[in-house]
């Protein structure tokens, strides 16, 4: 453990050119995108789930439960959107209120 301790002072204590840049990030700098990347690929699922709807929905010939249940992925996926919007909202919201 010592070692460590030592490499890393060793890599810090540099002046000029042989100081290594460790890049440094908060936690919530952390949490804001992990949050984000969860937000991009639930978007990208249910712009998927609209566009097989909508898929669906054009190849129904008619049948009145396919139409039923097309309507509904497509009701329900812009719903979680605009859930998804609204917690994108509020998270970086309460983030950006912490600094």
């Amino acid at each position: 453990m010592r070692t460590l301790l030592q490499l890393a002072v060793s890599l810090t204590a540099g002046t000029g050119t042989d100081q290594v840049n460790v890049p440094v990030i908060s936690a919530d700098q952390v949490l804001k995108n992990g949050l984000d990347i969860v937000y991009f690929a639930a978007g990208i699922i249910a712009i998927i789930v609209i566009i097989v709807g909508g898929i669906m929905y054009a190849s129904s010939a008619g049948d009145a439960a396919s139409v039923t249940k097309a309507k509904n992925l497509i009701l329900f996926s812009i719903v979680g959107i605009v859930v998804i919007l609204s917690a994108f909202a509020v998270t970086n919201f309460l983030i950006g209120s912490t600094k």
